[in-house]
C-alpha cells in the first residue's frame, strides 16, 4: 500500500537506509512496497538485492520534485518502465532542467499525482496510467473536493519518511544544511509533514475503510508491477559482451594478440611459457572475460598511439595474457605471479587492471573511452556527513560563531565544560553521521555496460561532464557490472615530464635514454644505491618518511626488495606485527627457520614465511589450512574491503581453523596465522600490484639518479608529492640548483631550468590573475625580453595590484633598481583610473621622476616572499628571534647513540597517529640547520602535553634511539621558536642585514 517511500538518498530530506525501510515494512507487516527516492534512485538495487531477506516484494519508482516542491510520482511497472524513468530523470539532472508539472507518456511506468498538486496546477484528464495520490491527511478534504469523483484514478500515497521525532529532528537540520539558513529560520514549506510515517497494514486499511475503491485501485496497481535484478550467484555479467559484435572473433583476436607479445616480451619461448599461457586463455574463455581482456587492451593501445605514459597494474598484472597484451609490464614468470590470485574458476568477477595514466592524460583516455563504446558511465560514490564536517555544518545551523565551531571540530574539549548550544550540536551531529551528503564519483571506475546503463539507475553530471551512477562499486559488481579503473597519478606525469625537460636542458643526452630499459635499471648500482640509502625524494610511492625508513632497515638494494617493501608498508602487514618480524627474519637469516612453520617457509620460501600479498593468504588457506581454491577466494574479496556477506566469510574463518585443528596444528600457531590472515582486510596488496609500482618507482629514481634537477623540475611542475613545494626546491639547492625568484624575463608560469638555475614559475604567487601571467608569457614570446619595467608597462596591460605584486617578489630584478625605488615610479605611472587595453599608435613618453635611493634588507625580501610564495628562498633559521644555541643536526645523531640531544629542526611533516588503545602519539620529520632531514617520535605521554602548531622551527630535547639502522630521536621536551617581528611592520632596526640600494 505504500507507494511513495523515502530513504537517506533522498539526499538531505530523507534519514534512514533503505535496509531500515525494508525492516520497518517488516515490522509493520507491509509485504510490498515502492521505493521512490527524490530525483535519485541510488539505493534502488540494493533495495531489490535484500527485499526478500525481510519478506517484501519490491518496487521502484522515483519521487520527481523541483526542490522540494512535488511534481510526481513514477512508478516502474517492469524493467522496461524503470529505464524510461532513469531516462527521463537524467536528461533533467544532466541539462540541469525543471521537472513539468505534467508527466511525459510513459509506456511502461504508472504516475501518481499527488493530491495537492493536482488541485494546485488543476489537471485534468488523465491518461490510463496516471492516477491521484491521497495521503491519509487528504482524507478530510476528499469528500469536498472535485476529484472524489475520480473514483478509479484515486490511490493511497502515504509518503513515507519519518520513523519517529528523531527522524524529523534529523530532517529539520538537514534541510537547514541544504538551505544554509539557521534552524530558526527554516521556513516550513522546505520541511515535510512529520506524519509521513509508514503505519501497521491493518491501520491503513482502517483510516481508508469509507474508500475501499481507493485501497482495490492501489492494490491493483501494485500487483500489476514487477522488477527484477539478478544478484544470485551464478549471475551473468553485464559488462559489454563482445569487442568485435561475436565470441569467436574475439577468442581468435586474443590468441592472434597473444602469439604477437610473445616474442616481444620473451626472447626464447620455452615449455612453462607457453603452458601458462595456454592455461590462462583456456580459463579466460571459460569464464566469459575475453571481452574484457580486449576492452583493456584497447585502451592502452589508444595510450600508446596518443604517446601517453601508463602504468597497468592490480590483480591482473598476475596474467601472462595482460603481460603479452601489454596491458601491464610485469612479467608473471620472472616473479613467480599466482595465477589463482589472477583467476580462478570459482571466481566470478574478472581481476582488476588499474590502469594509471599521467593526470593531464587521463582526461583524454577518458573523453577516448566514452566515445569509443556506447554504454558508458563514470562509477559513483557517496560523500557521507564526517565528523568534521557535521560539527562545521550544525555550527552553523545552530549560530555558534566561527571560532566556536573551529573549537569543537578540534575535538579539544571537555564535554562537561561546553555550553548548552555546543553540546546540542555534539548530541545531533550523532544523528547525521555516516548518512550520505552528495553524490560523487568514484577515483577511476568507469562502467562499459552492454544494455543501457540506465536499466540500473540514473545517471547525475558532475563538473567533469561525464555521466555517472547514483550507485557505488559494491553493488555494481553484485549485479554484474565490472569497473575498468582508469586513474590519473602524478608519478607519470613526472616522469614523461622530466624526460621533456631533459630534451631542451641537456639536449645531447635525451637520445641516449630509454625510459622503459627497466631490466637495465634493476642492474644498476646508481640507482639501487639511492634505494639502500633511502635518497628517494619526489620518486613514486618511495618518498614518504615511512616508507624512507623502512628501506633503511631492510638495506634494500634490489628490485624485488622493493616490491616486498611497497606491500610490507601497508597497514595489514604493519598490524599483525609481521612488519617488524620480516625486518628481523631478513636480517638474521637463520631467524626464519628458528621462528618460522615449515608449511609456511615451503609456501613463502621469498618472504620468509611471512605473509606479504594477497596472494599469500590464497596459498595459506589452500595449502596450510586446506580450504579449496572457491573457498580461498572468498577470503580474498574479504581482504578487499568491498565483501558484503559476512555470513559467508565467518563460514570460511570456522572451515579454515577446522581444518587446521584437523591437521594437528598447535592452537597458538592456529590463532597467530589466522590472526595475520584478518589483518590483512581491505589493505592487502597483489604481488603484481607492487610490482608494477616498484616498476615506475625505478623510473622515477632513474631520472632522479642522472637528471636530479630536471627531475625535481618535473615533480614541482606536477603538484609535487608527499612533501610541500619547498622543500623539492630545498633538495634542488643541495643537489647543487641556485633558485631564483618569479622573473618576467625567465619564468613561465611552471618553474624552468637554465643549466643548473631553475626559476620559480608564476604559477607561485597565489594571488597572481591567471590571465596577467599569460599576457606576460605571451608577450614575452611574441616581441621579445622586456628591457625595464617602462617597456613593460608599454607592452602588458596590468593594474596596479598586480604589478606590485611582481615589484615585491622583486620580478624586475634585470632592470638593477631597488623594489621600493620600481614601486613609487610604477605608483606616478599608473594612474588609479582604468586603462584601456588597445595597442599604441607611437610609443609613449615617460616623465622621468626624482625618487629617493631606498633599500631592500635581506629579511624584508624573506617576508615577502613568505607572504607571496608561502615560503622564504633562505634558510628559515635566518629568521629565528634568537639565533640556534646549537649547530646539531642529522650528521651528529651517530655519536649521540642513546645519549640525549638539544636539536633544532624546521618541520617538513607529522604523521597523528593512535597506539592500540587509543592514545595520540606523533611522528614528525624535519630538516635541520645544514639542510639534512632527521626523525622524530612524541610517544603518548610527550604528545599528552606538546603538540605541533603548524609550519615552522621547533626546538627539541631527546634521546636518540637506533632499530636496525634507522635512527631517530624520541622526544622528551619541544618547544616552537619565534620568528623575529616582520620588518616590513617592525622598527627598521630590528634589520641589520643589507642587500645594498642597486638591488
Amino acid at each position: 500500500m505504500y507507494l511513495n517511500c523515502h530513504t537517506y538518498y533522498s539526499l538531505r530530506f530523507g534519514t534512514f537506509s533503505e535496509v531500515e525501510l525494508l525492516q520497518l515494512a517488516q515490522q509493520n507487516h507491509v509485504t510490498q512496497l515502492v521505493l521512490t527516492d527524490i530525483n535519485n534512485t541510488s539505493a534502488g538495487l540494493n533495495f531489490v538485492r535484500k527485499a526478500p531477506e525481510f519478506g517484501v516484494r519490491p518496487l521502484l519508482g522515483i519521487d520527481f520534485r523541483n526542490g522540494v516542491q512535488p511534481c510526481f510520482i513514477g512508478i516502474a511497472q517492469n524493467n522496461e518502465g524503470y529505464l524510461e524513468l532513469n531516462d527521463f530523470l537524467s536528461h533533467h539532472l544532466h541539462h540541469e532542467l525543471k521537472i513539468p508539472d505534467r508527466a511525459p507518456s510513459f509506456k511502461h511506468a504508472f504516475v501518481v499525482y499527488p493530491f495537492e498538486q493536482v488541485l494546485l496546477n488543476e489537471l485534468e484528464n488523465f491518461l490510463n496510467h496516471e492516477f491521484i495520490g491521497i495521503s491519509i491527511k487528504d482524507l478530510r478534504r476528499l469528500p469536498f473536493s472535485r476529484l472524489a469523483a475520480q473514483r478509479h484514478k484515486l490511490v493511497v500515497q502515504q509518503p513515507v519518511t519519518f520513523r519517529n521525532k528523531q527522524d524529523f529532528n534529523a530532517h529539520r537540520l538537514l534541510r537547514a544544511i541544504d538551505n544554509n539558513v539557521l534552524l530558526s529560520k527554516l521556513s516550513s514549506d522546505q520541511e515535510a509533514d512529520e506524519e509521513e510515517k509508514m503505519y501497521p497494514v491493518q491501520n491503513l486499511a482502517a483510516a481508508f475503510s469509507e474508500f475501499p475503491f481507493i485501497l482495490e485501485n492501489t492494490e491493483k496497481l501494485l500487483n500489476s508491477c514487477t522488477i527484477h535484478f539478478d544478484f544470485s550467484k551464478d549471475r551473468k555479467p553485464q559488462n559489454l559482451k563482445t569487442y568485435l559484435g561475436s565470441v569467436a572473433e574475439d577468442e581468435r583476436l586474443i590468441e592472434q594478440l597473444c602469439a604477437e607479445g610473445l616474442p616481444y616480451r620473451y626472447e626464447k619461448v620455452d615449455e612453462p611459457i607457453a603452458h601458462r599461457l595456454q592455461k590462462e586463455l583456456d580459463l579466460i574463455k571459460k569464464m566469459g572475460f575475453v571481452s574484457y581482456f580486449l576492452i583493456n587492451w584497447d585502451i592502452v593501445s589508444e595510450a600508446r598511439r596518443r604517446g601517453f605514459f601508463y602504468v597497468g597494474r592490480g590483480s591482473g598484472a598476475n596474467s601472462i595474457v595482460a603481460y603479452l597484451l601489454r596491458i601491464t609490464d610485469v612479467d608473471p614468470m620472472e616473479l613467480d605471479l599466482y595465477f589463482e590470485r589472477f583467476i580462478n574458476l570459482y571466481r566470478t568477477n574478472p581481476p582488476d587492471f588499474d590502469i594509471d595514466f599521467s593526470w593531464k592524460d587521463r582526461p583524454a583516455m577518458t573523453q577516448y573511452i566514452f566515445e569509443r563504446f556506447k554504454h558508458v558511465a563514470l562509477l559513483g560514490t557517496y560523500v557521507t556527513f564526517k565528523e568534521r564536517g557535521v560539527i562545521r555544518e550544525l555550527g552553523k545551523v545552530f549560530g555558534l560563531p566561527p571560532h566556536e565551531i573551529d573549537f569543537l571540530s578540534e575535538g579539544r574539549y571537555n564535554p562537561n565544560e561546553l555550553d548548552q548550544m555546543s553540546k546540542l550540536v555534539l548530541k545531533y551531529g550523532k544523528l547525521l553521521m555516516g548518512k550520505p551528503n552528495y553524490l560523487s564519483i568514484h577515483a577511476g571506475g568507469i562502467l562499459i555496460s552492454e544494455k543501457p546503463l540506465h536499466w540500473f539507475s540514473a545517471t547525475h553530471l558532475p563538473p567533469k561532464g561525464f555521466p555517472t551512477t547514483q550507485y557505488d562499486m559494491v553493488i555494481a559488481e553484485d549485479v554484474g557490472l565490472y569497473k575498468f579503473d582508469i586513474l590519473g597519478q602524478r608519478g607519470l606525469g613526472k616522469i614523461k615530464e622530466a624526460l621533456e625537460i631533459v630534451a631542451y636542458n641537456q639536449p645531447e643526452k635525451h637520445g641516449d635514454i630509454d625510459i622503459h630499459d627497466i631490466k637495465g635499471f634493476k642492474n644498476d648500482g646508481t640507482i639501487n644505491n639511492l634505494v639502500k640509502t633511502a635518497q628517494c625524494m619526489g620518486c613514486f610511492y618511495v618518498e614518504s618518511p615511512a616508507m624512507r625508513m623502512l628501506l633503511k632497515k631492510l638495506e634494500v638494494d634490489n628490485y624485488l626488495g622493493l616490491v616486498a617493501a611497497s606491500s610490507i608498508i601497508r597497514p595489514g602487514v604493519a598490524k599483525s606485527g609481521m612488519m617488524r618480524e620480516y625486518i628481523l627474519r631478513h636480517r638474521n637469516p637463520g631467524r626464519a627457520e628458528e621462528k618460522g612453520h615449515p608449511v609456511m617457509l615451503d609456501i613463502m620460501p621469498d618472504t620468509y614465511g611471512v605473509m606479504v600479498y594477497q596472494e599469500d593468504v590464497i596459498k595459506v588457506a589452500h595449502h596450510f589450512a586446506g580450504l579449496d581454491l572457491g573457498e580461498a577466494d572468498v577470503l580474498r574479496r574479504g581482504m578487499s574491503g568491498k565483501f558484503r556477506s559476512r555470513a559467508e566469510f565467518q563460514k570460511v574463518q570456522d572451515k579454515f581453523i577446522a581444518n587446521c585443528r584437523k591437521k594437528g596444528y598447535d592452537e597458538k600457531l592456529i590463532s597467530e596465522v589466522w590472526n595475520q590472515v584478518a589483518s590483512f582486510a581491505g589493505y592487502a596488496f597483489a604481488k603484481g600490484h607492487s610490482a608494477s609500482y616498484a616498476v615506475e618507482s625505478y623510473q622515477s629514481l632513474f631520472l632522479r639518479a642522472y637528471f636530479p634537477l630536471e627531475y625535481l623540475v618535473a615533480v614541482l611542475n606536477n603538484g609535487g608529492g608527499f612533501y610541500r613545494s619547498e622543500f623539492y626546491i630545498h633538495d634542488a639547492r643541495m643537489l647543487g640548483a641556485t633558485i631564483h625568484p618569479p622573473c618576467v624575463n625567465n619564468s613561465m608560469g611552471v618553474n624552468r631550468i637554465y643549466g643548473k638555475h631553475i626559476y620559480l614559475g608564476l604559477m607561485y604567487l597565489r594571488d597572481l590573475e591567471n590571465r596577467v601571467m599569460e599576457r606576460i608569457i605571451k608577450e614575452r614570446a611574441l616581441h621579445g625580453a622586456f628591457t625595464s619595467m617602462e617597456d613593460f608597462l608599454d607592452r602588458v596591460f596590468i593594474s596596479m595590484e598586480q604589478l606590485a605584486i611582481l615589484i615585491r617578489i622583486d620580478a624586475f630584478r634585470f632592470t638593477g633598481i631597488n623594489k621600493h625605488e620600481l614601486l613609487w615610479k610604477a605608483h606616478l605611472m599608473l594612474s588609479k583610473n582604468d586603462r584601456l587595453e588597445h595597442p599604441k599608435l607611437f610609443p609613449p613618453r615617460h616623465q622621468n621622476f626624482q625618487i629617493p635611493k631606498l633599500n631592500t634588507t635581506q629579511l624584508e625580501t624573506a617576508f615577502e616572499q613568505l607572504e607571496l610564495l608561502g615560503f622564504c628562498l633562505c634558510s628559515p633559521f635566518e629568521l629565528l628571534a634568537d639565533p640556534p644555541k646549537n649547530a646539531h643536526g642529522q650528521r651528529d645523531l651517530p655519536q649521540y647513540l642513546n645519549r640525549h640531544i638539544d636539536i633544532y629542526g624546521y618541520l617538513v611533516t607529522v604523521k597523528n597517529t593512535s597506539t592500540h588503545d587509543g592514545k595520540r602519539m606523533y611522528f614528525a620529520t624535519l630538516v635541520d640547520q645544514h639542510g639534512e632531514v632527521f626523525d622524530t617520535v612524541l610517544f603518548p605521554p610527550v604528545a599528552a602535553k606538546y603538540y605541533f602548531r603548524g609550519k615552522g622551527i621547533y626546538r627539541f630535547y631527546g634521546k636518540v634511539v637506533e632499530e636496525f639502522g634507522f635512527l631517530s630521536i624520541e622526544v622528551i621536551k619541544m618547544q616552537k621558536e619565534d620568528y623575529i617581528q616582520d620588518p616590513r611592520y617592525a622598527d627598521m632596526r630590528t634589520s641589520k642585514k643589507r642587500l645594498g640600494s642597486n638591488k
